[in-house]
């Protein structure tokens, strides 16, 4: 017996050494196979330098590559150059003229993600899911997102020409966009003609959304439901995004993202204080509806406390990160991804609706024109129509004037037969109601 022990002490041994020796040779081979990438990438830069056939300095070289290296990662990662760096900061903290789209890659074609309510963009007509061609007559072929943007923003009140290539159309469109101050109004609420429901917008997630919704709750403590409208929201703070969830639901994963670094994984989680849950909530996306409104509409969806109504969002469930390189340059670099609560990604899946709805108008049976109305008959009292008439224009007259104060405030009737997806999520706040009283 102790022969037999001494023996496979032996051959462990000799198992243990010969994982330590292939070990060290793994990583002779990975330090080996790292010079020889680096050689040859320094070799590349030396026969360009030497032979190319414009005089490009060695400064230019390495920044095409490094900027071909990120855009070849993800449309989302890129190299910056002080000029980008500079430019970058100012779009983050400053006021700039633009168009008010956000934009990025869809199959490698440079897509509008959305136009911002109320921005040039929008008043000229773009629409989610256009394909930008060209730019002042540039083609967007091979250009990058951060190209594109430094573009398309300039001084405010000048002109640019975006060419367009969008889905049922057969040939491509023209706009020409004059340049403004991009100012958003990131909520606005209303209430809806007829019904208990507030409606709530979110245009784009900025640092002031969560402190709006809010307050708008409170001042709307009779609501019984509430129809969450972030169709074309292209997204923006992650805090605001998780935030809003918050005030919905009271406990759970609200968002985590995930990636090689440790220290970048995160899990977000809902907390019961001031949550609101005595009332339905129906949310409207579309294509659209990206980042922060896909976080917020699939958390919600996850957590069974609303019902999703419209079209499948963009899918952009990614996370950037600013580094600075020095001499005022820097990186985007994707470090991780989004996952909702129920584990599943965003990233270039987006969230599915629960009612699939296309954008139209709402069909309404016309009226039959064989119905004999009172107005045709004979004996109609002509006296009494002339009163109601009479009076019919007094009570215009002042709905008129009630138009003009409460139109930013109120959705009617009409407005809601023009838009079939917000009637379906009506809809969906009723039968929540219905479901709510058993």
């Amino acid at each position: 017996m102790l022969k037999t022990r001494v023996l496979n002490g032996i051959v462990l041994g000799s198992l243990l050494f010969g994982s330590v020796a292939f070990a060290r040779d793994s990583m002779v081979s990975m330090s080996q196979d790292r010079l020889e990438a680096l050689a040859k990438y320094t070799k590349v830069i030396q026969t360009v330098e030497k032979y190319y056939v414009d005089d490009i300095n060695i400064t230019e070289i390495v920044n095409k590559s490094l900027e071909g290296l990120m855009s070849n990662l993800d449309a989302h990662s890129s190299f910056m150059t002080k000029k980008k760096f500079d430019d970058m900061k100012v779009q983050t903290n400053g006021e700039f003229g633009g168009l008010g789209i956000t934009v990025g890659m869809r199959d490698g074609a440079l897509t509008v993600i959305a136009p911002i309510e109320g921005t040039p963009a929008d008043k000229v007509g773009l629409k989610a899911g256009d394909i930008i061609l060209k730019i002042n007559n540039k083609s967007t072929l091979n250009m990058t997102i951060d190209e594109a943007v430094n573009i398309m923003r300039g001084k405010p009140k000048t002109k640019i020409n975006l060419t367009i290539v969008r889905e049922g159309e057969n040939k491509p469109l023209t706009f020409t966009i004059v340049r403004d101050i991009i100012k958003i109004d990131s909520v606005y609420t209303k209430s809806i003609e007829g019904s208990n429901i507030l409606y709530i917008r979110v245009t784009s997630f900025d640092k002031k959304v969560v402190k709006d919704v809010k307050k708008a709750l409170q001042e709307n403590k009779n609501i019984k439901g509430v129809i969450l409208d972030l169709r074309n929201n292209p997204g923006g703070l992650l805090s605001q995004a998780v935030g809003l969830v918050d005030l919905f639901v009271d406990k759970g994963v609200i968002v985590s993202q995930k990636g090689r670094i440790e220290s970048e994984n995160e899990v977000y989680n809902a907390t019961k204080p001031g949550t609101y849950k005595n009332f339905p909530i129906a949310v409207l996306v579309n294509g659209g509806s990206a980042s922060a409104s896909e976080i917020v509409s699939g958390a919600l969806q996850d957590h069974k406390r609303a019902i999703l109504v419209g079209e499948k969002t963009f899918g952009k469930g990614s996370v950037q990160v600013i580094l600075p390189l020095g001499k005022g340059e820097g990186l985007r670099l994707t470090v991780a991804r989004y996952y909702l609560p129920s584990g599943r990604t965003i990233q270039a899946k987006g969230v599915t609706p629960d009612v699939e709805v296309a954008p139209g108008e709402v069909k309404v049976k016309e009226e039959d024109a064989f119905t004999i109305k009172e107005a045709e008959l004979k004996k109609h009292l002509e006296a009494e129509l002339e009163k109601t008439e009479h009076k019919d224009k007094k009570t215009a007259k002042k709905s008129k004037k009630d138009d003009k104060t409460s139109k930013k405030k109120v959705i009617t009737k009409q407005e809601i037969l023009k838009d079939a997806q917000l009637k379906c999520a009506m809809d969906a706040v009723k039968i929540q109601q219905i479901m709510m009283k058993k």
